[in-house]
């Protein structure tokens, strides 16, 4: 077992509530339940001898593995292939989409022989709470549970089991067509005893399994895209929708925490939390594919979290919540954890929580005001949320925040802030004449008019013939504004974009690959480099093709398909020798390669039309 395996080397499996990696040799190295952003069960990812992990694999060591997904599902197939036979490990967790939080979440393990003979081994070593709980272990014939302070797992296997201290340990050697199973069932335990889930037959999980494939084919076949790249933007959507809490309908930004964006370095965030502005965009892309409960469900959740706000006098948002709205995201380290390849600190919580980041009114504007449905579902109470929001945005736009990329730093005047600002008041002018709903219409035209004015004027670099990261100071180029033809700030064939996009073409972009801002001169307040941002690269994929570039668009979108990993997957940045860096799987890339492929398809069909 590779002590660390690279972040690409995974899959991921969920059943809507929590979700788990699985690398491409058969260990679940990171767990966390019932909840995303719950303690972690399994996080070797994170330190390999105190983070626990569940392996199930091959016990020949040279077995050489290949992992996909079953198609368009979330079900995880990893082979191993050896002189003596083919076998499979098939990893899958039953969806539970219900509005209700689940007490239950099974981890579901079968292994099978497809050729000749195969031994497979299980380890199973979960550490509780970040590895800093202790468990006690009861074993049964039929039934095993690991207990720790608040929750209990129950491990239920079709072949024998043997302790090993207070982990488990097992083998089973399989014939062509035999199998066995093993589930890792998980309780909130609360203090009680929660009674053990019935014992598992292999033909009832055989139809469990049948079952999954079908919950999932049928929700990716729900999708209107008719592209030509269904099995990206598939793939993608289904990892959107892996990665939101079905109970709230609130989209995490990453199933993991504390995955370094250098290694070694102390960009190492927790990103299992709910960001108004990555919540608000993942649901847009899937909006723009068809499917439009998941923004409706969105939408209740982040009215509720305007209507918490209302008379406390603050903003109305904050920039991120847990996935049950709680906004309390103290950041603590995680000193016992060595971290991914010796990357420290591993945070938890997330401190960035506090800031102000002006942008994220005008993303959700953007994302919800497109669809006619959610616009109409948000009802009148909806709307007098809205218009509060708008009248304090109207009066608070032109202060310093700390932006997009949540500088560390100290605020700034940041252009991209500004920009969604105007988005936001757009947005809202155009719903309220849409829906002929009453709104302070030329209060928000002022403000409006007043944002295009300044960011015409200040955020402009008349030497360097380019919109910069903010105002005043040295003249950084920022990718976040690659959204700005999007949003409809500025035409996409504009001579000042067009000069814009050919400054960031020649400071930014890395063999097609895109920096979020120049590394020569990083904002954030952090020691260290970072790698190219993905989500950066799709937006510049996406912007070539409104500009009517489309020979580079095109180039530059195939050509990143490359840097995803084996199923498909991609974390939030890639470093310099192409390796996969940041939280995995991360949602902004997953959105933007929607966006990207959505505009490029329109603008290539036009063309040809």
């Amino acid at each position: 077992m590779d002590r660390y395996p690279p972040i690409a080397e995974h899959g991921l499996i969920g059943d809507l509530q929590c979700a788990a990696l699985v690398t491409s040799r058969g260990v679940v190295d990171w767990f966390a339940a019932p909840r995303f952003d719950s303690p972690s069960i399994f996080a070797a990812l994170l330190d390999h001898d105190r983070g626990g992990y569940f392996r199930l694999a091959d016990v020949n060591p040279d077995a050489t593995c290949k992992q996909l997904y079953y198609p368009d599902t979330a079900v995880l197939v990893t082979r191993f292939m050896s002189p003596d036979g083919v076998g499979e490990v098939i990893d899958w967790m039953p969806p539970d989409a219900g509005r209700i939080p689940s007490g239950r979440h099974a981890l579901v393990r079968t292994v099978r022989s497809v050729r000749g003979t195969v031994r497979f081994a299980m380890e199973c070593r979960p550490r509780f709470d970040y590895g800093r709980a202790t468990h006690s272990l009861d074993l049964r014939p039929e039934i095993a549970a690991f207990r720790a302070p608040g929750v209990c797992a129950y491990l239920q296997s079709t072949f024998p089991v043997e302790r090993d201290g207070d982990d488990l340990r097992g083998a089973v050697t399989l014939s062509v067509g035999e199998s066995a199973a093993v589930i890792l069932t998980v309780c909130d335990a609360d203090g009680q005893n929660p009674p053990p889930p019935p014992p598992p037959t292999v033909d009832g999980i055989t139809k469990q399994l049948w079952e999954v494939a079908d919950f999932w084919q049928r929700w990716v076949h729900g999708s209107n895209y008719r592209g030509r790249w269904p099995g990206m933007v598939n793939r993608s959507a289904i990892t959107l929708k892996l990665l939101t809490y079905a109970p709230t309908g609130a989209p995490v930004a990453a199933a993991t925490m504390g995955l370094p964006e250098q290694v070694g370095g102390e960009r190492n965030w927790d990103y299992r939390y709910t960001w108004v502005r990555d919540g608000s965009l993942s649901v847009r892309a899937l909006l723009d594919l068809g499917f439009v409960e998941e923004a409706t469900a969105f939408t209740h959740w982040l009215g509720d979290r305007l209507h918490e706000a209302t008379g406390q006098g603050s903003e109305p948002l904050r920039i991120m919540y847990r996935v049950d709205g709680e906004p309390l995201l103290t950041e603590e380290i995680l000193g016992h954890l060595e971290g991914y390849l010796g990357s420290a600190p591993v945070r938890l919580g997330n401190a960035a929580s506090d800031q102000l980041q002006l942008d994220i009114y005008g993303e959700a504007m953007y994302a919800l005001s497109e669809g006619r449905e959610i616009a109409t579902q948000a009802g009148y109470r909806g709307w007098k949320v809205l218009t509060r929001t708008l009248d304090w945005l109207a009066d608070s736009w032109d202060r310093p925040d700390e932006g997009i990329w949540e500088t560390r730093g100290g605020r700034q005047d940041f252009t991209y802030s500004r920009v969604m600002c105007w988005a936001a008041f757009d947005r809202g002018l155009r719903l309220a004449d849409a829906f002929r709903r009453p709104a302070d219409t030329d209060r928000w035209t002022k403000a409006r008019d007043a944002v295009l004015l300044q960011v015409m004027e200040r955020g402009w670099s008349e030497e360097d013939r380019a919109y910069v990261q903010h105002y005043g100071g040295d003249a950084v180029l920022d990718a976040s504004l690659l959204l700005m033809p999007r949003v409809g700030f500025v035409s996409p064939r504009d001579p000042s974009w067009l000069s814009t996009l050919d400054a960031m073409d020649r400071i930014l972009v890395s063999d097609s690959l895109v920096y979020r801002y120049d590394p020569a001169a990083s904002p954030d307040g952090l020691r260290g480099s970072e790698g190219t941002f993905s989500l950066c690269t799709f937006l510049y994929v996406d912007a070539l093709a409104r500009a009517g570039r489309l020979r580079p668009a095109r180039y530059t979108f195939e050509k990143m398909h490359t840097y995803a990993n084996h199923v498909g997957l991609f974390a939030e940045e890639i470093g310099p020798s192409g390796e996969q860096l940041g939280n995995f799987p991360q949602a902004f890339t997953h959105l933007s390669l929607i966006m990207a492929a959505c505009t490029l398809d329109e603008a290539l069909d036009r063309r040809s039309g």
